[in-house]
Order: structure tokens, then sequence, then C-alpha cells
């Protein structure tokens, strides 16, 4: 193996082109790929920065030529050479720098390479255990690198973005306690305190409310969270949010700032000029229309409402529905009357994933309404269908019957799915929607309580106190979500800043005096000490970075994300730890899962 010595790179492998010709460079990097042309051997020569093409020759150097034999794929090299115009039929119009390449007069093999154990030139499938597994080669990749640069930049934007705006980047703790609410939390033992646990936190969100307390006046911090949760496509353990707070503040201002700060990000990463404000939609619009509070509003497919039309019917599945408070509600898909039997047949096996019992459904055609429903329908109901629902001959009428919410989910989930097989998606436009007016709270059955819709902190609107002690459940508070492509990228609310209030909260959530005081004292005695009106957002840096990429997991845009169990297969975390360190931690260690 060679040493680099005193050589040193004087350009990156994007940056050569032909105001380089004649100039004696140094490159250094990996060797994506390796072609012998008749005794010339070409190396493309690849950084994070790019690839240019450098070649040896045995008449320049047959010393360098011979050493370039044993060039393979992902060996270190550095290299000098001249700067030479390609010839014409050479050029490749794809590369930065394919008009020229560097004629080899000295190489340097910096290290080897076993052979990776996937190709890095190549578009493949590969199993996401085994790119997690060798994570360094996966980033090698042009395609993951510029996720992680393109990552970097939208995090400097929104770093200067909110400087310049007079916010303050503060940091705040790491190890916290548990409270109440949200996710389930990872718990830290302590070993100084035997016994106790700190939390890891789901978000900074009272230590946020604390430094607008101490008069820290316009907050933000890009800042770790933890959540032990389920996974998806869109969730991991830890995460990264862009967490911002503000005093003195009303929704307005919050929403006008943060449209500011989206339009910077977009334009510093992918050039897209965004016209805010953004469209708005309040909660029970956007569950009436599309069924969910993060619609996707690049196409149409909206549900309408037939609980009224249909409430007398003769079709006894929709009417005994409605008669013991259900809703039933349909879908009309434009121009898919020719659907075959098997086409709805996976279609109403794809609706039962999400709670629907079956899937009614009727084709309009030129001079008739197919379906075997169809029958049971007076003229004046299929009318009033057809008006509702604007049904053209061509189109297919799916519907949805049940209770409210699952309805509104089977519907949600079909309208999207049928987007995607009519290919309504255009995945190069961003529509952006702000969702306001959530309830505050909302009943648990299971817990035979009220939870939080976002957080207990979250204030109610004014002209509704009143409502916590009669009928919580009405209350709307005053948060906002920011939706993207149906995709919730960010949210907040203005938070309670007075005593009183945020102990009629607790109280409605089922938190008596003593358990608030035990779990949240803190706060309750910071709001009586001079806590002004303020509010916040936080957004989620990794599903707005797979949005901004067109990434189909979070997981490509985290440099070294954990898999749906939640394990690290580069590090193989969680990983068991010693008897000893399980008692110093005043943990058992003979713990066995049940």
């Amino acid at each position: 193996m060679d040493r680099l010595g005193t050589l040193q790179r004087t350009h990156t492998c994007n940056e050569l082109g032909d105001d380089h010709l004649g100039e004696e460079v140094v490159l250094m990097g990996w060797v994506l790929r390796r072609r012998d042309h008749g005794g010339v051997i070409f190396i493309d020569l690849r950084d994070r920065w790019g690839i240019t093409q450098v070649v040896f020759n045995p008449e320049l150097n047959r010393e360098v030529h011979e050493k370039a034999h044993r060039l393979r794929s992902e060996w270190v090299l550095a290299v000098r050479g001249r700067v030479e115009q390609r010839p014409g039929d050479m050029a490749n119009p794809k590369l930065k720098t394919g008009t020229i390449e560097v004629l080899v007069s000295e190489l340097r093999i910096l290290n080897t390479s076993k052979t990776p154990p996937f190709p890095l030139d190549e578009d493949v499938e590969v199993s996401d255990n085994l790119r997690l597994q060798y994570r360094y080669l996966d980033l090698r990749r042009p395609e993951m690198a510029s996720r992680l640069i393109m990552r970097h930049k939208a995090i400097q934007t929104v770093r200067s973005f909110l400087s310049d705006n007079n916010f303050l980047e503060i940091e705040t703790p790491v190890l916290t306690r548990s409270t109440p609410e949200g996710a389930r939390d990872y718990l830290v033992p302590s070993r100084v305190n035997a016994g106790r646990f700190y939390a890891l936190p789901q978000s900074p969100q009272l230590f946020k409310q604390m430094l607008m307390i101490s008069g820290m006046d316009r907050y933000f911090q890009v800042v770790k969270c933890f959540r032990d949760e389920d996974l998806r496509a869109d969730r991991q353990p830890e995460f990264t949010q862009i967490d911002m707070e503000l005093s003195f503040i009303h929704e307005e201002e919050i929403i006008s700032i943060t449209e500011a700060m989206i339009k910077a990000v977009f334009g510093a990463t992918r050039g897209i000029e965004l016209n805010p404000p953004f469209a708005r939609m309040t909660y029970d619009e956007a569950m009436r229309r599309f069924g969910t509070d993060r619609p996707d509003t690049r196409f149409g497919l909206e549900l309408v409402d037939l609980t009224d039309t249909l409430r007398s019917c003769g079709f006894k599945v929709f009417s005994s529905i409605i008669d013991k408070g259900g809703v039933v509600k349909a879908i009309n898909a434009r121009g898919c009357a020719t659907f075959s039997r098997k086409d709805l047949d996976n279609l109403t096996e794809f609706a039962g994933r999400f709670g629907a019992r079956g899937m009614a459904w009727i084709k309009i055609k030129d001079d008739e309404w197919q379906s075997p429903i169809t029958k049971f329908f007076n003229e004046d109901e299929l009318t009033a269908m057809g008006q509702a629902l604007d049904a053209q001959p061509g189109d297919l009428i799916l519907f949805g019957a049940d209770k409210p919410a699952v309805v509104q989910q089977v519907l949600a989930e079909l309208r999207l799915e049928l987007a995607r097989r009519l290919e309504l998606i255009d995945p190069d436009t961003f529509n952006f929607l702000w969702i306001t007016d959530f309830p505050l709270l909302e009943y648990d059955h299971d817990l035979k309580r009220h939870t939080a819709v976002h957080h207990p902190f979250t204030a109610p609107q004014d002209d509704q106190l009143e409502l916590l002690e009669t009928d919580p459940g009405k209350v709307k508070s005053r948060a906002y979500d920011l939706v993207l492509n149906g995709n919730e990228i960010g949210g907040g609310s203005i938070r309670i800043h007075q005593r009183d209030i945020q102990e009629k909260v607790l109280r409605a959530l089922g938190i008596d005096k003593d358990e608030a005081e035990e779990k949240f004292g803190f706060l309750l005695r910071a709001l009586e000490l001079g806590a002004p009106p303020h509010g916040g957002i936080a957004f989620g840096v990794d599903r707005l970075m797979m949005l901004l990429t067109g990434s189909e997991s979070i997981r490509d845009v985290i440099a070294f994300p954990k898999t749906q169990k939640a394990t690290c297969p580069l590090t193989e975390a969680p990983a068991p730890v010693s008897r000893k360190q399980l008692t110093e931690l005043s943990l058992r260690p003979d713990w066995k899962e049940k």
C-alpha cells in the first residue's frame, strides 16, 4: 500500500471541465468501475462530489499502467495527471466532467477492498437489511449521498432563516422525566439514584415552554426525539425535529413565519419557488371531504355523505347501519366502470384491511346503473345519489357504510389506493395545506376517559372554556398542522399560559390535583410566575426530507437508521449488557421475558 505523504488533493471529482485543459491535478477517491480497452485502462474515479474518468496509458508511464492492472472496485486511490479533452465520440453528456479526462502520470493505492456485498454502480434491488448492515457502503452511492447533502442544505437554510428572524438556538436536556400522554417513553435507569429512571424526550415541549417563561421569546432547536412505538415507513424510534417556540404570538404570525421558512428550504434544496400563503382547511372539513386530517389534495376522489339520502332506503345493510348511528359515504371513481369483478374483489379485500366488512358498488352505464344492490333503491334515491356524486356514464361508485370512524378510514385509504392505480398523483407537485380547529380532546373507549389530541398543554379556543367542564369533547383547540401531499410534516399550537386553565384541561383528561402536582408541578408553578402567551410548532425533518427527495421511506434520508423492529444491523443494537452493568443500575441481572 502506498502512503499519501505530502500529496494533496487539488480538485474534487466533479469540478473539472474544459477550462482546466492542460492543468496538472491531483484527485482522490474510490474506483467505481474499471475498463480495459486494448491496453489503455479507464477508471471512473468517484468521491462524494461526483465522477471523473482517469486514464492509464502505457505510452505515458508503463510502470503506472502496470500498477493500474491491479485496481478493482472500491479501491481507494490518489492520482496525479493532466486534464485532457475527451475524443468527441467518447464524451459523456450525463456527467458534469463528461468532456474531459485525466491522463495519469502518478498512482498511489491508498487502500484495497474486498468485493462489496452489493454493486455500488448499478441500480439493483438490495434488501434493506443488507443495505443497513453495510450502510457505509450504501452511503457511497450517489443517490444516497445526494440525499444527505440535501438534508444538510435544508438544515443550514433553517438555521440561517431562523437566526435572521431573531430566534435563539438553545439546547434542552436529553435526560428528563417520564410524563403521561403521548407515545411510550424510552427509559434510562439511574445508577446514582437507584430505582429511578430518566426518560428520553418525545419532544422538548415542556422545556421550550420554560424558555418562553424565562424570557427567551424566540427559540429554536434541531433536536433528537425518541418514541418507543410501532414503526412504519415514516417512523423511527429516534427522529429529528425542527422545534420552534415564540412568545407574545398569535397563530397567524406562526403560520406566516413557517411558510416563509418552508419557502426558503424548497428554494435552497430543490430550486422550487413556493407561493404562500398555503391553503387552509378545518379539521371537520378535512374529515368530511377526505376522511383524514392529513389529506392528499393533488387529486379528487372526495368522499360524499349519502346518509340522509339513504336513511329510509330499501337496502337494509345501509338503513340498519344508519339507524344505529352509522353513516353511508361514497367515492365516485370516474371512468372506472370498466373495472372487472376481479378488480372489485381486490378493492374489497383492500378495504377489509382497514375494517370494512364488505364494499358495495354501482357501475354507471349509458342506459342503467348496474349492481346487485340497485334494485333496493327507488328512482328518487338513485337520482339524488347521482346528483350528489356528479355521476356520469362510465363512472364507478364505491360505498362505505359503518361507524363514522371506520367509514372515514376505509374510504380515506381507498381513495389513495385508487389514485395510485389510476396514476392520478403527480410526483412533481407539492400541495401544502394547513389543518386548523382540531378537537382539543378525544374519548378513549378503552381507557374510558378523554385524551389529548395533540398534548395536554394545547390551548382551547377562548370562547369554549366553559365546555371543558360540561362537554369537553366539543372543545376545539388552537392547534394547527401543516400537511404536504398527504403527510403531516409539522404541527403546533398556542399553549396554555395560565395555571387555572391548565388545571381545567388536566381535570378533563382525568388527571386529579395530586397527580397533576406530581407530574406537572414544576410547570404549574412556572405558569404562576409571569408566563407570557406563547405558542410554537415542530417539523419532522426526516419526513420532510423523504418528501423533498422523493424517497419511499425516511430510512433513506437518515445516515444510520433503525429497521422496522427498531434494530441497527450495522452495530447489532440493541445488544445484551454485562451482569455487572445491570447490577450497578440496580436492575436484576437474572431478568427474563415472561
